[in-house]
């Protein structure tokens, strides 16, 4: 009784050892449902040589909340997404650190496919300064339909991106976080997703000053 009584313990832990790895494996590349989470599972995650080798063969998403901004400024007497006055802008430190994100992609060689960006100023500076260019997608934005449902972002974000290439969001940090959960991303943070058109696996946060760290490899 005490040997049959063992077995099913520990028939009983190893199945539950199996549901819970699939339980991890199945999250971060999930857009919906559960328990979300935007940092990389160990699983998942890429980090030094191993993600500029990845990023430079393409097929991923990099979403960037926007650089530092000045905080003395609100958005709420804005008047349109080109009204700059009525708005919380990028700081000199903000503008610095977007054109020399821009440096170390151009340094790094890494593809530079489609660019979107949210059409407030902050992040439209963002996109010019780092990329040259930023057409204005309002999906990226502010455009929430229900209870932290942003369809656009999520749009973004699964939609398949192909080899040797990489789509480039600027975006905000509310919308993503409500698409795909905490931690929060700071400003100037990226989050690099693998899209597979239902959903995305992150493999790696790129804070503003890892970019100086990947440079080295």
């Amino acid at each position: 009784m005490i040997e049959n009584g063992m077995t099913l313990r520990g028939a009983m832990a190893a199945a539950a050892l199996v549901i819970a790895a699939a339980t991890q494996a199945q999250t971060p590349a999930s857009a919906a449902g559960g328990e979300r989470s935007s940092a990389p599972t160990p699983a998942s995650e890429l980090k030094g040589a191993a993600l500029l080798q990845a990023l430079r063969r393409g097929g991923y998403v990099i979403y960037f909340r926007h650089t530092a901004t000045d905080f003395s400024k609100r958005d709420d007497a804005m008047k349109s997404y080109d009204d700059c006055d009525n708005q919380r802008l990028l700081s000199p430190q903000g503008r610095e650190d977007a054109r020399r994100i821009g440096e170390a992609i151009r340094e790094l060689k890494l593809p530079v496919g489609e660019v979107f960006a949210s059409p407030m100023c902050r992040t439209m500076d963002h996109a010019r300064l780092t990329f040259g260019r930023a057409p204005p997608r309002p999906e990226v934005a502010l455009r929430e339909r229900g209870d932290g449902d942003y369809p656009g972002v999520v749009k973004q974000l699964t939609a398949p991106v192909r080899p040797g290439s990489i789509r480039w969001i600027v975006g905000h940090g509310n919308p993503f976080r409500a698409v795909a959960g905490a931690p929060h991303l700071a400003e100037g943070e990226a989050a690099v997703m693998r899209p597979d058109g239902r959903g995305w696996t992150v493999v790696a946060r790129i804070a503003v000053t890892d970019w100086v760290e990947l440079q080295r490899h």
